[in-house]
């Protein structure tokens, strides 16, 4: 089962278990789009691994199986060009 990590590893922005901002690589590390996209070029820092939309999970099963609240450390990510 997916963590759901609650925030983007390179700016810190909120990202809850339903966000369709999430991004995620085969290592769960998760990123906010804007960062995946602008700031990242597609690719996680941390493995070089392709950054693909994380599911969403429902508000039910949230209720069963929440999300993360743990929040992922900051990764050294590159200025925004």
């Amino acid at each position: 089962m997916l963590l759901l990590k609650p925030n983007c590893e390179c700016c810190d922005r909120d990202l809850d278990g339903t966000s369709p901002d999430a991004m995620i690589c085969s290592f769960e590390c998760t990123f906010c789009r804007d960062c995946a996209d602008n700031r990242l070029a597609g690719r996680c820092p941390n493995c070089g691994g392709g950054l693909v939309a994380r599911p969403a999970r429902s508000a039910a099963l949230l209720e069963r199986f929440p999300a993360s609240i743990e929040r992922a450390p900051l990764v050294e990510c590159p200025a925004t060009t």
